[in-house]
């Protein structure tokens, strides 16, 4: 059980110790000496790199960060890029409410603060789509804040330290709470990534190497000899179950049928292939006759594909057709061209499906 007692914040320095020696190199990142000498990380490479990490790997990360900083190197150029180059460059990235709060978020700091980024948690959450996750990372790794920066490693981290029983989300106050005590006012930034960095490298969430970790002689779940214990998650819900359509109509030269998606909601402003009215909590059409236009729809098989909240199942069907006009904004790509395209992963697996060969 976790304690009330007040914590003697010895924990930083023995953490610093650590990352010093073990930080991992990432390309949003200064290196511990540069940070030791007052140098900090760039706020915009770390406002970047943050939101696109949301649910998302590092190592799928890398290459997304390093495309955005080669077509917009300052959050200015990002500002003033067009939506739908934003959109198709964060193709494939997932969870693209992200991308569209980016764009809006960029905009602001162009706009409102003369490209310049505030350098307090309270500025950083008054811009749209930052968060107190994001706010805190920022202010302390861009701006050496004493910010608590709490993501899914250090939760873990800080549940197995205190050994903190109550299950997610309802123990999240406790975690920041301490996170909060153990934040020291010297090197706030290097102390954030190194909890990042101690999550993903030694207190993994399976067979964490409590032998390496700086904490092993503090640490309450290690004591106990249960670290994958921790963190205590709720019984997980069954994912409920959509079904739907989608249409891959192709031209005899080789263009196939797009259309966007309506800017809000799931995927809003994507580029998709026609489909049926689906969405988290409704099924949609699964045959022909929900077809964009009528024809000979040959059936293609069926693709899976899951959601956060839930799975979705779409029948595919393909035609080849004249290009036609098109009612509601739809147009007529060339398959050499998709790439290009702000296609999410779903409707890549959908056109594939109906062109193995289109990617």
């Amino acid at each position: 059980m976790h304690s009330g007692v007040k914590i003697p914040n010895t924990y930083g320095a023995e953490l610093l110790t650590w990352y010093d020696r073990h930080h991992r190199e990432l390309p949003w990142r200064v290196s511990p000496s540069a940070a030791k000498a007052g140098k900090f990380a760039n706020p915009y490479h770390i406002w970047l790199s943050e939101v696109m990490l949301q649910q998302t790997t590092v190592q799928a990360v890398k290459p997304y960060f390093a495309k955005f900083l080669a077509l917009w190197p300052r959050v200015e150029d990002l500002a003033a890029a067009p939506a739908d180059d934003v959109m198709a460059a964060w193709a494939g990235l997932g969870y693209y409410a992200r991308a569209r709060n980016l764009k809006k978020c960029a905009e602001a700091v162009a706009r409102d603060h003369g490209g310049i980024f505030p350098d307090t948690e309270a500025g950083l959450k008054a811009l749209p789509g930052i968060g107190d996750y994001t706010a805190a990372a920022v202010a302390a790794i861009a701006f050496n804040r004493q910010a608590a920066v709490m993501d899914g490693n250090v939760e873990r981290v800080i549940s197995r330290l205190f050994a903190i029983d109550g299950p997610l989300p309802g123990s999240k106050p406790l975690m920041k709470q301490k996170v909060a005590e153990l934040t020291p006012a010297d090197r706030p930034g290097d102390f954030a990534q190194a909890m990042m960095d101690l999550g993903a490298t030694i207190c993994t969430p399976k067979r964490p190497a409590c032998a390496l970790c700086p904490f092993n002689s503090r640490c309450l779940a290690f004591a106990n000899d249960e670290p994958e214990r921790f963190p205590v998650k709720a019984p997980k819900k069954a994912k409920p179950v959509r079904v739907g359509a989608a249409f891959v109509a192709v031209t005899p030269d080789g263009e196939i049928l797009l259309r966007r998606r309506i800017e809000t909601g799931l995927l809003g402003g994507m580029t998709e292939v026609p489909t049926t009215a689906w969405t988290a909590r409704f099924d949609g059409g699964t045959t022909p006759e929900h077809a964009p236009f009528p024809g000979n729809w040959e059936a293609c098989g069926q693709i899976v594909h899951v959601f956060t909240h839930f799975e979705l199942r779409l029948s595919v069907y393909r035609l080849q057709h004249e290009k036609i006009e098109t009612e509601g904004g739809g147009w007529w790509e060339p398959v050499t061209n998709l790439e290009a395209q702000a296609l999410p992963t779903v409707m890549k697996k959908a056109i594939v499906q109906a062109i193995p060969l289109a990617f």
